[in-house]
């Protein structure tokens, strides 16, 4: 067997679907049925875990650290307001790939000056691109509706036949068929030849290029590609809350899906969506406790988990990767 047949049967053998995988999915399209009661933060979760998954691509998969990811997720929110409000594409399946689209140019625009530098000048970069969209949110008052944000936002029926309910129902099984169909294309692309050439990127730029892998032309497509996911996450937003405001762009919403991060673990397609609900669940738990303090006590949860230390922590969150990746029988 040469190289290049072993790398295939490798790939092959990560893009085989794991029983547990089957079963994990199962459970998300059981919550429909088994808690009609809480369509309105499952459908948080959704939309949040793809969210997460964006930003897992480029930091977990190709090594590019962001703290400016809401810029991206604040484009398809607008967009997909926008949108709605004019009347310019009222499907909104149609407005959502849109609204992920432009997300996507907004990547693409800003990925060369993301890509180049240390971690530390990507941190600010990102940082900044995120915050020149907050203050140009607030003063476009004739496009974003300022402080207020969009208003009369109406959302059509999804292919004009399922509407959107008071209850979120409808709301919560769109967002989750979404998140499930990205996840397939997401998790093809991970367990393909480009996703290999992410991980030898992330963990040796400089033997990378030394191969023969164009760093910089994959560093660029991933952060588009992120960019599009997170654009996505931003217009299902927008489509099941009937909202979009200039607080779609702030610091806290990416500081808020790094610890969903760090809940859920990095470099493994389950972390996004293992943290969104660790992190949903908590700000639930702690909300309902002390309203006015539940991030003084995900903080503390942050703390300790750095307390517990980085070698044990990775054992924790490797218990549901190896789960998940364990080989069929």
């Amino acid at each position: 067997m040469t190289g290049q047949e072993g790398i295939g049967e490798h790939l092959k053998r990560l893009a085989r679907w794991r029983p547990a995988e089957v079963v994990v999915w199962l459970a998300a399209f059981a919550t429909i049925f088994l808690f009609p009661n809480r369509y309105l933060i499952l459908t948080e979760i959704a939309w949040l875990a793809l969210f997460a998954l964006s930003l897992d691509l480029i930091l977990g998969y190709a090594g590019i650290v962001s703290l400016g990811h809401a810029a991206f997720f604040g484009v398809g929110a607008y967009a997909a307001g926008l949108l709605a409000v004019h009347g310019l594409i009222t499907e909104p399946v149609l407005a959502l790939v849109v609204a992920g689209l432009m997300a996507m140019a907004l990547g693409f625009v800003t990925s060369f000056l993301v890509i180049r530098g240390t971690d530390l000048t990507r941190l600010m970069v990102t940082l900044g691109i995120a915050s020149m969209m907050y203050p140009l949110s607030m003063q476009a008052t004739a496009l974003t509706g300022g402080s207020d944000g969009l208003q009369g936002i109406v959302i059509e029926p999804i292919f004009g036949v399922f509407a959107f309910d008071l209850y979120g129902r409808t709301a919560f099984i769109y967002c989750l068929v979404v998140l499930f169909l990205l996840f397939l294309l997401v998790r093809r692309v991970v367990h393909s030849p480009f996703g290999l050439s992410l991980r030898a990127i992330r963990n040796n730029p400089l033997r990378a290029a030394a191969v023969g892998i164009p760093v910089q032309r994959r560093l660029v497509a991933i952060y588009t590609f992120a960019a599009f996911y997170a654009g996505i996450a931003g217009a299902l937003f927008t489509q099941s809350t009937a909202l979009a405001s200039p607080d779609v762009f702030s610091f806290e919403r990416s500081a808020d899906l790094l610890l969903v991060l760090v809940l859920g673990g990095t470099g493994y397609l389950y972390g996004g969506l293992a943290g969104a609900v660790a992190f949903k669940i908590l700000q639930e738990v702690f909300s309902t406790l002390t309203p006015q303090y539940w991030q003084f006590w995900i903080g503390l949860v942050l703390v300790v988990i750095v307390l517990v230390g980085r070698e044990r922590l990775a054992r924790w969150r490797s218990l549901p990767r190896r789960w998940l990746s364990r080989s069929a029988p």
